[in-house]
């Protein structure tokens, strides 16, 4: 007598959907956040004491040939404003940090302007620099 095969049906639990699909998300975020600079010629001013800028929208940055990138692609200092009042868009207070970086041979002449653009805009300044190390 032969015995016919049980069919096993396998089921996947409903958490570990969640967890694949949490996990995947912030593994997306953290890329999507995740800008790399290095491309852009650019050295960081230094000071004795430094605090973390924490999460931001907006990166604007002057390199050392006095370029202008908002958030890695080049601009002219006419269209910053608008296009960082469109990237912040209705963001509360808090959450309107544009961070600004600053080649250190850059002179004033340079980056004022676009601090001023920046403030046009609505956004909290945030400037980088390197931590004097010994």
């Amino acid at each position: 007598m032969k015995i016919p095969p049980r069919k096993h049906k396998a089921e996947v639990p409903s958490v570990a959907m969640g967890d694949i699909a949490f996990n995947l998300l912030i593994f997306f975020v953290i890329l999507a956040k995740a800008q790399d600079d290095s491309h852009l010629n650019w050295t960081p001013a230094a000071t004795a004491k430094v605090e973390s800028a924490g999460a931001t929208r907006v990166s604007v940055l002057i390199n050392s040939e006095n370029k202008l990138h908002l958030n890695g692609q080049p601009i002219g200092l006419s269209q910053l404003a608008p296009r960082v009042k469109e990237l912040l868009g209705d963001a509360p207070a808090g959450d309107r940090t544009v961070v600004l970086k600053v080649h250190r041979e850059s002179q004033a002449l340079q980056f004022e302007p676009v601090i001023e653009a920046i403030s046009e805009a609505g956004g909290d300044l945030v400037h980088i620099l390197e931590e004097k190390r010994p």
